[in-house]
């Protein structure tokens, strides 16, 4: 046990930080958890969700933040049905742009004239 003041208030603010970060650690844990096993778009973005409040209160590294959004984007990517895209009924041509053409402007002559040197 601390014998300080400072060591006791201190001791204080660690206990309660450990509970706060024990919360929001459990939080993206179960998130997580859940987003792999229903492979929901819903599940997911609060996955997302938890996964950012946890880097915000530095939980985790952001790091591994991306890294298990990676993952679970990849799980629910195979597993959603993928809608195959139909072509549109008119095609239309894609007009391209004009080319930027460079204008050259006219050239002036700024020659400087020389200074006259000094004698000493």
């Amino acid at each position: 046990m601390p014998i300080l003041k400072h060591a006791k208030k201190k001791l204080k603010q660690d206990k309660k930080r450990t509970v706060r970060n024990k919360k929001v650690k459990e939080a993206f844990k179960k998130a997580v958890k859940t987003a792999r096993e229903t492979k929901s778009p819903k599940s997911l973005n609060e996955a997302y969700k938890a996964l950012d409040k946890a880097v915000k209160s530095n939980i985790i590294h952001k790091n591994k933040s991306s890294r298990l959004k990676s993952s679970l984007s990849k799980l629910i990517g195979k597993s959603a049905p993928v809608a195959k895209k139909t072509a549109p009924a008119s095609k239309t041509q894609k007009v391209k742009p004009a080319s930027k053409t460079k204008t050259v402007k006219a050239k002036t002559s700024t020659k400087k004239k020389a200074s006259p040197k000094k004698l000493k």
